[in-house]
């Protein structure tokens, strides 16, 4: 199964605004071949399954980024991001905070010093076929955000469509 690259859906909550806005941007896309899956389930569906190499590679950065004074998600939130039954603006899902939630989309992220990111995962209904698009922006405050980009951005790309190859593969989406 192929994770497709794509442009930011319409339909997102991120908008075309903060696209143009933003330092850094990409969205990738799968089929969604799981019907009546919550946008909760397709969340955990992706990020509840992280390989260790990846874990290790975010426990890794986090501890560089407290170094400098950045907030991070915990040790915890890594290994094992629980999975409540309810989500409101504000409430973690995972390692990060929830900006935006309805029924096809959930937008996460984090503001810090250097930059800010916002994870959209938005399932797409196009007649029959239904499909979940995963897309990151972040915007740079400083020199040392589009420091740390030039180095995160190939491991995200590749994590990213890991995640989605994984999770289609396992048919968890």
């Amino acid at each position: 199964m192929h994770v497709v690259e794509c442009e930011l859906p319409p339909a997102s909550a991120l908008g075309r605004d903060a696209i143009s806005k933003a330092y850094f941007h990409d969205s990738y896309r799968v089929p969604l071949a799981r019907r009546g899956l919550t946008i909760v389930e397709i969340f955990f569906a992706l990020f509840g399954h992280t390989p260790r190499w990846m874990k290790a590679l975010l426990i890794t950065r986090n501890v560089i980024a407290r170094c400098f004074g950045l907030e991070a998600p915990t040790v915890a939130e890594i290994l094992k991001p629980a999975m409540r039954t309810s989500y409101s603006v504000g409430d973690k899902i995972g390692p990060w905070p929830i900006f935006f939630i309805g029924d096809n989309e959930i937008v996460a992220g984090r503001n810090n010093k250097h930059l800010d990111f916002r994870l959209s995962v938005l399932r797409l209904v196009d007649g029959n076929a239904e499909s979940v698009v995963v897309s990151t922006i972040c915007s740079v405050h400083n020199p040392a955000g589009k420091i740390y980009l030039f180095f995160i951005v190939p491991f995200h790309r590749k994590g990213v469509q890991s995640l989605l190859a994984n999770a289609v593969v396992a048919k968890r989406l």
